[in-house]
């Protein structure tokens, strides 16, 4: 057995509570005297009520956070940290409030605290975002990295159902690619299946009650996982098929990445072998890992196709260019070869519906 693993230093705390009362000594661990605070306009009386033990330690308020990270917005936020002379970057909220405290670690070095109020994953991650002229730009870079993550799945509580169903399912995004990324190893795979088994678990949960604490916990210690293992086996087609499409027509992400999810794998099984049934094992079906998944959306009321989230049939055309020349002829390691024609079927599919499974066929076959 022969493989490299590279981790992440990033402090995890973990507890219902944990934003209340271990915030302060997290921002005192970092030796952090200059706060600037970054939250969603939804997010920012959660954050000033968060951030208000640290008093006169919080220099600044950022609360012009868009979904994709676009690059006015970015800069917007770079400059504030450098007017009030942050020395941190207390973040409160989903993944684009994440991504845009990265934006600012990314060209000023500022240490990164990330307090995560949905199922994102991000927070895990070096990997950060912009958008500009409706093109999606990625990196990585372990400055962007937040140095803390605390995790409550208290603050988790309001999230409605269908955002909490949509961000969970992005998380169960990280965990599914983590298995075939070009870096996955014996390590990312423990914690990518772990993931898988986690939200599978907790999503259900959430959803018929959304104030199930101990749902909410298994959901958010997926999404944590989630993270941690994408960041360490890497990107591949299904998150590169999703930021062209994100960037490109501005759709929701975590709803996105939910519905493309099982047209990927679907894509991908015939070359995953074992992988394959280790997958469907943690997703509750070892033969059918795509049907698992999709049983898994339409019970968590996951939309269909991504006409659902807002691609209209008109830019199917555009969508399917710009996707091939993202992913296809060998632009990315993938464990099956991808072309053009692949990417017009696996684009086309997603924007009608749900992916055919094994209990699809099996029942055409009987017929």
């Amino acid at each position: 057995m022969t493989f490299t693993y590279s981790s992440l230093r990033t402090r995890v705390v973990f507890g219902p509570g944990a934003a209340r009362t271990r915030l302060v000594d997290e921002v005192d661990r970092l030796e952090a005297t200059r706060v600037l605070v970054v939250a969603g306009e939804a997010e920012m009386p959660l954050a000033r009520e968060l951030a208000a033990p640290l008093g006169e330690r919080v220099v600044g308020w950022f609360d012009d956070v868009r979904q994709h990270v676009p690059v006015a917005c970015a800069e917007a936020a770079r400059a504030m940290a450098r007017e009030t002379r942050a020395d941190l970057v207390l973040s409160v909220g989903g993944g684009s409030t994440t991504g845009t405290a990265k934006a600012v670690a990314l060209t000023d070095s500022l240490p990164v605290l990330a307090v995560p109020t949905t199922y994102a994953g991000s927070e895990m991650t070096n990997v950060w975002g912009l958008t500009e002229a409706g093109r999606k730009t990625t990196g990585v870079a372990d400055v962007v990295a937040p140095r803390t993550v605390v995790y409550d799945p208290e603050l988790t509580v309001g999230l409605p159902a269908d955002l909490s169903a949509a961000s969970g399912m992005n998380a169960m995004a990280h965990c599914v690619e983590a298995v075939w990324g070009p870096g996955a190893n014996p390590v990312t795979d423990l914690m990518a299946l772990e993931g898988v088994a986690a939200l599978r678990r907790g999503l259900p949960g959430v959803l018929a009650d959304g104030h199930d604490v101990d749902a909410r916990s298994d959901v958010l210690y997926g999404a944590w996982l989630s993270g941690t293992a994408f960041a360490a086996a890497g990107s591949g087609l299904h998150h590169k098929t999703c930021h062209v499409l994100g960037g490109a027509f501005d759709l929701p992400h975590a709803a996105m990445h939910a519905v493309v999810l099982p047209h990927v794998l679907a894509f991908q099984v015939p070359a995953l072998g074992e992988r394959a049934a280790r997958l469907g094992r943690a997703l509750g079906d070892e033969a059918d890992p795509v049907g698992a998944l999709v049983r898994l959306d339409d019970a968590i009321g996951i939309p269909a196709g991504l006409r659902d989230v807002g691609l209209a049939e008109a830019d199917l055309d555009e969508a399917v260019r710009l996707v091939a020349e993202k992913v296809a002829d060998g632009a990315i390691p993938n464990p099956r070869p991808i072309g053009h024609a692949d990417v017009d079927a696996l684009v086309r599919a997603a924007w009608a519906g749900r992916p055919a499974t094994t209990a699809d066929e099996n029942a055409g076959a009987g017929a």
